[in-house]
């Protein structure tokens, strides 16, 4: 299925947030409100994109049955109206074929396909792994370089390699080099999606199509209004919204792990944050007051 905003110049849309994976008070998988906080992204927030089963996610701690439930639930909600990626990277290539091919069977519009992690392979073997996963279906790919994570930040050289795939369409980066990525963006026809919030608006300024968030899922669209100044030529709107928005980034990303403050954030302005999945574990009541304070300070309406 294709991509409803699908161009040259951004495959996967814009603004597009990494979409947390709501869970019942058991912690089972929570298809209705997860349908119920992909409405809320696209419609309140903005969002013209959403990844769904990425580490924000709780990839690591679901299964493929829950990770293809979850997306058949979010294209049923908002697939006719953003482009729905399927994260589908593990450090098993052949195990990620198969989660690649179930996306495609689902309907996602296209893949997240994360570095291999803990085994740090060579850049031999990352090209063949990408290429391998990317072959396997006819879907646009979305690499993820979050060295940071994984341990293993992919060369430069092994992108223009991979940028020869007609599969790999896009890089999320969230290894902040702005001059080896704009090497690659200059000698390839690749996308650069911003993977790391903190650095959004620099992104914009060397090229990047738009941002993969994880405060998108509060502050989506004023990151939208940005990408949109931005682009317009309004560089000192763009820059004034960033600004405003560190509060909230320094508060979901700085003060313990994003997924979890992240859903606090949602529970702090009446969405369903819930609980999460060990080895993660929910924020501590000092954490929420933190982060409550954040929000505000970043002009974000908290619930009553």
């Amino acid at each position: 299925m294709a991509s409803p905003l699908a161009s040259s110049g951004a495959p996967f849309g814009r603004m597009l947030t990494a979409m947390v994976t709501p869970f019942t008070a058991d912690r089972a998988l929570d298809v209705d409100r997860a349908q119920r906080l992909a409405t809320y992204l696209v419609d309140e927030q903005k969002n013209d994109g959403l990844v769904v089963s990425g580490t924000t996610g709780e990839s690591p701690t679901t299964s493929d049955a829950e990770k293809d439930l979850l997306l058949r639930a979010v294209l049923e909600a908002v697939g006719d109206r953003a482009t729905v990626v399927a994260g589908v990277g593990t450090n098993d290539t052949a195990h990620s074929i198969e989660v690649a091919k179930a996306a495609e069977q689902a309907g996602a519009h296209g893949v997240l396909l994360v570095t291999p992690y803990y085994n740090k392979p060579p850049q031999e073997g990352l090209y063949h792994h990408f290429a391998s996963v990317a072959d396997a279906t006819g879907l646009p790919a979305m690499l993820y370089d979050i060295p940071g994570r994984t341990g293993t930040a992919i060369a430069v050289e092994t992108l223009i390699r991979l940028a020869q795939n007609p599969r790999v369409a896009a890089v999320k980066d969230a290894k902040g080099d702005f001059f080896a990525s704009s090497e690659v963006m200059l000698a390839t026809g690749l996308v650069f999606y911003s993977g790391d919030d903190a650095v959004n608006l620099p992104w914009l300024s060397v090229g990047a199509a738009g941002f993969v968030s994880v405060v998108g899922h509060v502050v989506g669209a004023q990151l939208a209004d940005m990408i949109g100044r931005y682009r317009a030529g309004d560089v000192n709107g763009a820059r004034d919204i960033h600004q405003r928005l560190l509060p909230v980034v320094a508060g979901i990303m700085n003060r313990t792990q994003g997924a979890i403050m992240a859903k606090a954030a949602l529970d702090l302005v009446g969405q369903w944050g819930g609980p999460l999945r060990l080895p993660l574990v929910e924020a501590t009541e000092e954490q929420f007051a933190a982060l409550r304070a954040d929000l505000v300070a970043g002009g974000v309406k908290l619930a009553d």
